[in-house]
């Protein structure tokens, strides 16, 4: 996600490939937050900002193009080349319908660490029964895949987990340079004390940055992201009352 800000407030613009991820946001509350990978620089943290959310269509990408892609394209590189100029936009159509998603009053906002190494991931759980996510920088010395098997997580503030047995999930990636190739991983569960239990897994950390795509490579992440967008905008459009 690229983080964007609509009229002095957070917001990210998803491409209609993450329409999956939006229909799980049900509760009308979200964290953003902007933690790295840091650059070692001292001081270098991130912030994470807790509230409610509107959730809002653009399947013609007008409110895309005239408030955020200006913003977008500074800071990834994909969408630069996807849809920057009006024959970029038509040639790359199924890129500019997205899912605006903007945090419509901070409720809370506080710094976390960076995330500095590979090992590090952002974990997110509930802090109260009103819904308001939870979330902080954490580490853990392996990140088992295997269902119930356990790991201990630290705080890279140091401060206690202090797990109540709430749900749980925790979730790092990288990138490769040009933004193009990202490799995502997670595990999901529980936490109790100072360990997380697992009970799903997809991915794991990666130890090295990663390498930008090869020609063939590149083609085939391309195409991939076509369909998955494509798909996302025609259900979209369906549950519009316009397919």
């Amino acid at each position: 996600m690229v983080p964007l800000v609509w009229q002095d407030l957070p917001c990210v613009a998803l491409p209609l490939a993450h329409l999956d991820a939006v229909d799980t946001m049900t509760s009308g509350r979200a964290a953003f937050a902007v933690t790295g990978p840091g650059d070692d620089e001292p001081g270098a943290d991130g912030l994470v900002a807790t509230g409610p959310v509107d959730i809002r269509f653009d399947l013609e990408g007008t409110r895309f193009v005239d408030h955020l892609l200006e913003q977008e394209i500074v800071k990834h590189p994909p969408t630069r080349l996807r849809a920057d100029g009006i024959m970029a936009r038509r040639e790359n159509w199924w890129w500019v319908p997205r899912v605006l998603i903007t945090l419509t009053a901070e409720e809370e906002v506080r710094e976390v660490p960076a995330r500095r190494r590979g090992a590090d991931a952002l974990l997110v759980r509930t802090a109260d029964a009103g819904g308001a996510p939870r979330v902080d920088t954490v580490t853990a010395p392996a990140w088992p895949d295997r269902t119930g098997a356990e790991t201990e997580l630290w705080r890279r503030d140091g401060a206690a987990l202090q797990g109540a047995g709430e749900p749980a999930f925790a979730f790092g990636h990288r990138h490769s340079p040009d933004f193009e190739r990202w490799e995502r991983w997670y595990r999901s569960g529980r936490t109790e004390s100072e360990a997380l239990t697992v009970a799903e897994a997809t991915g794991a950390p990666e130890p090295e940055p990663l390498q930008p795509y090869s020609f063939f490579a590149r083609y085939r992440n391309h195409r991939d992201v076509v369909r998955a967008c494509r798909r996302g905008v025609a259900e979209a459009e369906a549950r519009a009352g316009r397919g």
